[in-house]
């Protein structure tokens, strides 16, 4: 049984969802970051590469040519001198900023060129009922649960013209907001305080008439 590679292969976004690479092409270039990571630099053959994937120097070749004319890898040959022979081929990944290698395979780092500055940031996960419901009866801000995912579902989870963050901080928010506003009755509230005023009223007076 011949010995496989036991370093870490990786596939970059960029290279994984290419339309310009076949499947084996991105198969080839993970085992060459495997190799770039097992020595510091990939140095293998294209028989060795045959071998290792019982495929014909042609299919090798081919995926190497499609690797190198995307500028996803960048090959150099040196010949003995005065003749054709190939005496060394040095296989290097092109830099494009998505990865680096370690040599002794204890220290990937992976930075995608891909990923925007939003992307990094947590990924923000739109709160239940159940869990804004909780949330406010643990503060006992007397919020209702459904208004606050109405509102925030009608304006499709932004704070201005930034998308939320943090609907805990939301809930806080709304609680302070709240307790700005004037104490005001409802129109119910109100119609009923007047009529015990008045009931108030014809209390005292009946009260005085006796006396």
């Amino acid at each position: 049984m011949k010995e496989k590679p036991s370093y870490y292969a990786i596939i970059p976004a960029e290279v994984r969802y290419s339309k310009k690479l076949t499947p084996n092409a991105k198969l080839l270039y993970a085992e060459i970051t495997a190799l770039c990571n097992m020595n510091g630099k990939c140095t293998a053959s294209t028989e060795y590469f045959c071998r290792l994937y019982e495929v014909s120097r042609g299919a090798v070749q081919n995926w190497l040519k499609m690797l190198d004319d995307n500028g996803y890898i960048d090959r150099t040959v040196i010949y003995r001198q005065g003749t054709k022979e190939i005496m060394h081929r040095y296989i290097n990944l092109k830099d494009k900023g998505s990865i680096n290698i370690s040599t002794d395979n204890t220290n990937i780092n992976i930075t995608n060129t891909n990923l925007t500055d939003s992307n990094k940031k947590a990924f923000f996960k739109k709160p239940t009922l159940d869990e804004v419901n909780n949330y406010c009866l643990e503060r006992k801000n007397n919020i209702d649960a459904e208004a606050f995912i109405a509102f925030y579902e009608s304006k499709g989870w932004m704070v201005g013209s930034n998308k939320m963050k943090n609907w805990k901080q939301a809930i806080v928010t709304w609680e302070k907001r709240e307790a700005k506003k004037p104490k005001t009755m409802s129109k119910i509230h109100q119609h009923l305080q007047k009529n015990l005023n008045v009931k108030e009223k014809l209390k005292k007076q009946f009260e005085n008439e006796i006396n």
